[in-house]
């Protein structure tokens, strides 16, 4: 079957050709400074068969999985067909033409040709990363289906034990102190595959202890959810894994300065930045399997309120941290895999209260959005610009790019697709949307929000003063929307550069 979009395939190889042709003519020339011309006619008719030869030998072929080599003998047989006819038929000709000049175009072709299918099943391979959200099933009585009983002196021997063989002794008598290991509402696993948790019965066991680093599983979202669907509704969920930071400290303290950044760059590019490409993500997982990946405590506790955790306490132990959560609620309703590039888009309130989405470059650490009310109610609170005090979601580079407002210049592709104008109040996050007051969340959305805020030009220090400050703007807008806008840009321009306003 010829596959669908053949004739861009098509396209794509008179270009080749035209390539290839143009190379081997210089190098005639060069060489020998023969007629072009007598070529002209040569090539055309070249190009014209290897287009016909690869309808016959299948080489616009529709795949179902389009593998390499399929693909490329199909390739190699049009070149080879080719090759065998012009050192056949060419020598019986009248005309001057060198079977070699020929032979040395269509082997070109077919290099340039490989190069081409070979980038074109990397990609489908890199990214077919598509995995369909889990079949989360209704729970029906999801109470605890047995009573909390004390188990055995030999249980609690055996558990000791096999607690031992994956951690230490200090972390046993944390975990049977906290996590109450001698109770028989309790059950403890150390596995790899995630699919040992479906031998669980449902709504068995109170509490989980997993006792796999969450460093070394695969499919992390998937076990989450797993773990979700068997607890009873409130039941407890134990999972440990090694922190970023602690291998970060790790590799700075073992080699001496300069040396040790350059290490722990090279390491950090290859474990948090290739893992997150599109064209390497896929790569990355099938062959590492997963195992000793980087984790920061950002990703690992917004994966579990993705997962329908909430998270109760975090356990450091050495270099270790054991996080104690509770089921709150069903997963969300999302695909599993999520591919985190350089770029993000975040949902935002906008006029008219509908929901759009504006781009940004990423600051944060993966899945921060989903632990932003945790991370607010831990540091006491948001400050006017959106974020907590002394937020540890944010990376390193992501405060620099804040300061300047650099993670901001993707919204400048809001601004084209008109969902953002130039000066207006800030498109908000839903949890900042509904700290506003009521009168002011319904005056906010009855325009545009903007890319310029007017705080830049009042500098507001509470909540108080940024509302005042919004308010006066709204009002002034809903009356004059461009003399206000004008205006509005110029005190802004006029702050940044007198009073060096800058990103929080």
């Amino acid at each position: 079957m010829i596959r669908e979009g053949w004739h861009r395939r098509v396209v794509l190889d008179l270009i080749i050709w035209a390539m290839a042709v143009l190379l081997c003519m210089l190098w005639r020339w060069v060489s020998n400074k023969s007629e072009l011309l007598s070529y002209w006619s040569l090539f055309g008719i070249l190009t014209v068969l290897w287009i016909v030869i690869g309808f016959a030998v299948q080489l616009y072929r529709s795949y179902k999985e389009s593998w390499f080599w399929q693909a490329w003998l199909s390739v190699i047989a049009d070149a080879g067909i080719l090759i065998g006819l012009c050192w056949w038929i060419l020598p019986k000709i009248p005309y001057n033409l060198s079977p070699r000049v020929a032979m040395w175009t269509i082997l070109i072709v077919g290099a340039i040709e490989t190069v081409v299918v070979l980038m074109e099943h990397y990609w489908k391979y890199a990214t077919n990363m598509t995995v369909p959200a889990m079949q989360i099933e209704m729970r029906k009585d999801a109470r605890s289906r047995h009573e909390d009983t004390k188990r055995s002196a030999s249980s609690i021997r055996s558990i000791h034990q096999s607690v031992l063989s994956v951690t230490t002794e200090a972390d046993y008598y944390m975990l049977r102190k906290k996590a109450r290991l001698d109770s028989t509402l309790t059950k403890a696993i150390c596995d790899r595959d995630r699919f040992a948790f479906l031998q669980i019965p449902d709504y068995q066991y109170n509490t989980l202890v997993d006792l796999t680093l969450l460093n070394d599983a695969r499919g992390i979202n998937r076990r989450f959810c797993i773990v979700n669907q068997k607890l009873p509704d409130d039941g407890r969920y134990i999972c440990c894994y090694r922190p970023q930071e602690y291998i970060k400290q790790k590799m700075l303290n073992k080699y001496p300065a300069p040396l040790n950044w350059i290490i722990y760059s090279l390491y950090f590019f290859q474990k948090r930045v290739i893992p997150r490409l599109m064209l390497t993500s896929r790569l990355y997982y099938d062959v590492t399997r997963g195992r000793k990946r980087m984790l920061s405590k950002t990703e690992v506790l917004g994966r579990l309120y993705y997962c329908g955790f909430e998270v109760d306490e975090i356990v450091p132990m050495g270099h270790i941290e054991y996080v104690f959560a509770h089921r709150h609620s069903q997963p969300y309703p999302q695909e599993q895999i999520k591919v985190y590039g350089p770029m993000i888009k975040l949902p935002r309130v906008c006029k008219n209260k509908e929901i759009r989405y504006f781009y940004k470059f990423r600051t944060m650490h993966p899945y921060a959005e989903y632990i932003q009310k945790y991370v607010f109610d831990a540091r006491g609170g948001m400050d006017i610009s959106d974020k907590s005090n002394d937020d540890w979601r944010i990376t390193n580079w992501g405060r620099f790019m804040r300061k300047y407002w650099l993670d901001e210049l993707p919204m400048l592709i809001n601004w084209f697709k008109r969902d953002v104008k130039l000066v207006g109040v800030r498109p908000l996050s839903r949890t900042m949307f509904d700290t506003y007051p009521k009168w002011l969340q319904d005056k906010r959305t009855l325009c545009k929000p903007g890319l310029i805020p007017p705080f830049y030009i009042d500098h507001p220090n509470t909540f108080e003063e940024l509302f005042a400050s919004e308010d006066k703007y709204l009002t002034e807008y809903l009356a004059h929307p461009v003399r206000t806008d004008i205006k509005y840009f110029f005190l802004t321009l006029r702050s940044i550069l007198t009073r060096k306003t800058h990103s929080a």
